[in-house]
């Protein structure tokens, strides 16, 4: 079967390559990939920049939704033609202090699909049945495919922030989890919801003001302190999400947040930080970082999504996996916030 592969650490060591069709072992299932979203981290391994460890070859893609096609021994509660989206944690130790508490994003040992073990930009991927999530008749294989950063940002919001209805959010960054943050963030009844982009994003700034931005700024344009002061009591922002992944995006947070308020950081900036941190400390504000999400993150999202509470049809575009060049090109050039590709 085709799979796009990740097979050396060099930049642009990705390709199609035949690979051998996996069999499901005690304990998993076998997914027939009916949708596969491409992720940022694709993009960075693509070229050869992301800041974990790759095990290659490895097949690439870990936002996936299909049809289970076969169940391996012991595996209880599911069945052949089954429709799953399926977590990231292909591996944990599930012996570790994090896993027993049900907190195994934080599993010292996991390895997720893409880069720890196959991930299922290909026809097949075989995936442990304790990671399983169960589809709502309503929900389609190319949302479900954005179940996985629907949940990023559930964690990062719901879970991490707990926002309130009334509060003034700001999120930067208008990628897809800048985008999916936003709109957990206008399930709270906030005051506004502004997304701080760049001049540059292009479709992805229509994008958001389709998905429901009450403001959109544009940071090399516009003077993001100024307008967000002129906002309320004029004292900041009480939640700003950091979803860029640039170090230097925290240092606009920490003068835009009010005294007493949040940052959540759900960004990678794998660059030092080259400033003061002192307003973290003078305002005193909590800097959350968020990471991953967990089972019972899955449940709540996937119920969101068969009820139609997200918009994400606007923000994905849809290519077969022979494309799938073309599908990591439009994301880099803000041609759409979500590729999707279908195995077929």
């Amino acid at each position: 079967m085709k799979a796009v592969v990740h097979y050396a650490l060099e930049p642009c060591s990705v390709e199609l390559r035949e690979i051998a069709e996996p069999t499901p072992r005690a304990g998993e299932v076998l997914v027939r990939v009916r949708a596969v979203g491409v992720c940022g981290s694709d993009l960075h391994q693509y070229h050869n920049t992301q800041s974990w460890q790759v095990n290659v070859p490895v097949v690439l893609g870990h936002e996936f939704a299909g049809v289970i096609e076969a169940v391996g021994e012991g595996v209880q509660g599911w069945q052949v033609g089954d429709r799953v989206a399926c977590e990231t944690a292909a591996v944990i130790c599930e012996q570790c202090a994090y896993c027993r508490t049900g907190r195994y994003n934080l599993c010292p040992k996991r390895l997720g699909f893409g880069y720890g073990v196959n991930g299922a930009m290909t026809r097949y991927v075989r995936a442990p049945a304790r990671i399983l999530h169960r589809l709502p008749d309503t929900l389609c294989f190319e949302d479900a495919a954005m179940t996985e950063p629907c949940c990023v940002a559930a964690h990062a919001v719901i879970e991490c922030s707990h926002p309130k209805p009334g509060d003034l959010v700001v999120v930067f960054g208008s990628g897809p989890i800048g985008l999916l943050c936003l709109q957990m963030a206008k399930l709270f009844s906030p005051r506004k919801a502004v997304l701080v982009g760049l001049s540059t994003d292009g479709e992805r700034l229509r994008i958001a003001e389709a998905v429901g931005a009450d403001a959109i700024l544009c940071a090399d344009r516009d003077d993001i302190e100024a307008i967000v002061r002129r906002e309320g009591d004029g004292l900041g922002a009480d939640l700003v999400i950091d979803a860029v992944g640039s170090s230097a995006v925290l240092e606009p947070c920490l003068r835009i947040t009010r005294p007493d308020g949040q940052i959540t950081k759900v960004g990678w900036g794998p660059e030092p930080l080259g400033y003061s941190l002192d307003p973290l400390v003078g305002k005193n504000l909590r800097l959350q970082g968020a990471f991953s999400h967990t089972w019972g993150t899955w449940e709540r999202v996937l119920t969101l999504m068969g009820a139609g509470k997200l918009k994400l049809a606007p923000m994905r575009r849809v290519f077969p996996l022979e494309a799938w060049r073309e599908a990591f090109h439009a994301m880099e050039q803000r041609r759409t916030a979500k590729s999707v590709l279908i195995p077929e």
